[in-house]
């Protein structure tokens, strides 16, 4: 009998004779405790009693091997039997092959979230929150607009501190939203009358809905405890299915469930890269994959790490020493590929950033750019992926693409790549082509409150070839406009404006592309109104 497998029948005798009150038991230590209060005296578990704290307390979180164990020792919930929870544990029941999924999926991330709880102190039924709000897939995007793992809406991961921007997420970086999440779960408990199970409805529903319902429970004479409680259906099924999750890792056996093996160690460590790097070439010099790099550090929407940071890349234990040493090798401007790009007639920032996928911002910073203005002939230093695109599998843009590509709806169903027009929204776009807003932005990996951009691309599946056949014209709408020349303006800003391009304005007006146009000036432009930025 292994020491942690003793402790855990020690815990089970405690708990039938009574001198201490534990759930640390599982089904096999409820066997071997029996067969050991078979051997003990009553003076003998007296004895045991008395020194039980002090071997306790001796019982280290690294003594246990798996993180399943460790994870049972630190239960600390309260909750009593429930027709709820029993639904779930029933679903659980029916499917093993989820459990042993998600747990695999756990893996990567469990350790870092373990610990942390653990020095926060809190109950570690709450490190199998990721279960319930992902599936523990750190790219999860759901209805609600709530990104990552946690399943941060952008306002409250914002307020926990996590970046959101073209190059970075904060709310699906491994270890940034952990910490925000259990920070999140922390203060809503101090602020709940240190109640877990009103914390973690308030996580999901809000805490103004929770005390809502406590006021009209209290105004009401009834009981303010989580079961007594009227709050939205989605939270009255999202506390009882944590606890039921938790009941199944307590005896998996039990309930027909094989939990993946999860060592209690690290998985990861964080390695500080001190600079932006291609993601691609961080993959090389770690000596894994891009799809594993990726997986590790979900937070990175594009082909490298954030200008501004996090300057820091999660990599497997066994390769962080063999990453700094090769990463040391490689000065910091060598680690992002460059194109040397020269201006031409009719070009903007904004349609150079559309042909090379980057963004204006990135352009004017890696250049010094003040303003919008470029000139003809000038070179400008453009950012670029060191690999194709598809190497990038688990970038935003390649994600999409993955999941327009898969939600296909029925066979037989046709294509259509749609550019989103002024006033359109999915609401709109859906009841066009007789689709459901739900579907529409599953296809285009959105939640149906996303709000759209102008000439932002969708795609939707229609099993009706005529309704197919009226996505609008590449052409769009054209409009005669009048232009009256601004001070700063120059025919490749106005160009850039309209989406057009300065020999087309000097083909529709007397003017000289050589020369300057002057304030005042007026100018006749024939502009697509579907594609003006």
């Amino acid at each position: 009998m292994t020491r942690i497998t003793f402790l855990f029948s020690i815990l089970a005798v405690f708990s039938l004779v009574g001198c201490v009150q534990t759930n640390h038991t599982s089904k096999v230590g409820h066997k071997q405790a029996n067969d050991i209060e078979k051997l003990l005296s009553q003076a003998e578990i007296d004895k045991l009693c008395r020194t039980t704290h002090v071997e306790l307390e001796s019982f280290r979180a690294d003594d246990y091997d798996l993180l399943w164990d460790r994870i049972r020792a630190g239960y600390g919930l309260k909750y009593q039997q429930h027709p709820r929870i029993d639904k779930h544990l029933s679903w659980y029941r029916k499917h093993p092959s989820y459990i042993k999924r998600v747990t695999e999926r756990s893996e990567r991330y469990l350790f870092y979230i373990v610990e942390q709880a653990e020095q926060r102190n809190m109950p570690l039924e709450l490190a199998l929150l990721p279960v319930v709000e992902s599936a523990f897939d750190p790219f999860a995007y759901s209805h609600g607009s709530a990104s990552g793992m946690w399943q941060f809406i952008a306002s409250t991961g914002k307020h926990f501190g996590l970046e959101q921007n073209w190059w970075y997420d904060g709310r699906r970086d491994v270890m940034a939203a952990t910490d925000a999440a259990l920070d999140f779960l922390t203060s809503l408990h101090r602020r709940l009358d240190n109640d877990w199970l009103l914390a973690l409805a308030a996580y999901n529903a809000g805490e103004g809905n929770v005390r809502k319902a406590i006021r009209r429970n209290k105004n009401a004479g009834k009981p303010t405890d989580f079961w007594s409680l009227r709050l939205p259906k989605e939270t009255k099924a999202y506390v009882p299915q944590l606890l039921a999750l938790s009941k199944v890792v307590m005896s998996p056996e039990q309930h027909g469930a094989e939990l993946t093996p999860v060592a209690n160690k690290p998985y990861f460590e964080a390695v500080d890269t001190g600079s932006q790097i291609d993601l691609a070439q961080a993959a090389q010099l770690a000596e894994i994959s891009i799809n594993d790099l990726y997986k590790l550090n979900p937070g990175f929407n594009r082909w490298a790490t954030a200008p501004d940071g996090p300057h820091r890349l999660l990599v497997p234990v066994e390769k962080a020493e063999t990453f700094r040493s090769n990463l040391n090798g490689v000065p910091p401007e060598q680690r992002l590929s460059w194109k040397r790009y020269i201006i031409r007639d009719g070009d903007s920032l904004i349609s150079i950033a559309k042909k090379f996928n980057t963004q204006v911002s990135v352009l004017k910073d890696t250049n010094n750019l003040r303003g919008n203005t470029i000139r003809a002939g000038k070179a400008l230093m453009i950012p670029v992926a060191s690999a194709s695109q598809n190497s990038y599998a688990y970038s935003q843009s390649q994600r999409v693409k993955k999941q327009a590509d898969r939600y296909q709806g029925r066979a037989g169903n046709h294509k259509i790549e749609y550019r989103v027009r002024p006033g359109d929204s999915l609401w709109n776009i859906a009841r066009k082509y007789n689709v459901s807003v739900r579907a529409l932005a599953k296809w285009n990996s959105m939640a149906p409150k996303d709000t759209l951009r102008e000439n932002q691309k969708l795609v939707i599946w229609t099993n009706n070839k005529q309704l197919a056949s009226t996505v609008p014209s590449p052409k769009g709408i054209i409009r005669k406009v009048s232009y009256r020349v601004r001070n700063g303006d120059s025919l490749a800003r106005i160009a850039g404006k309209f989406n057009l391009s300065v020999t087309d304005i000097a083909r529709w007006n007397p003017v000289d592309t050589k020369n300057y146009i002057h304030p005042g000036q007026s100018l006749t432009l024939f502009v697509d109104v579907t594609r003006i930025n």
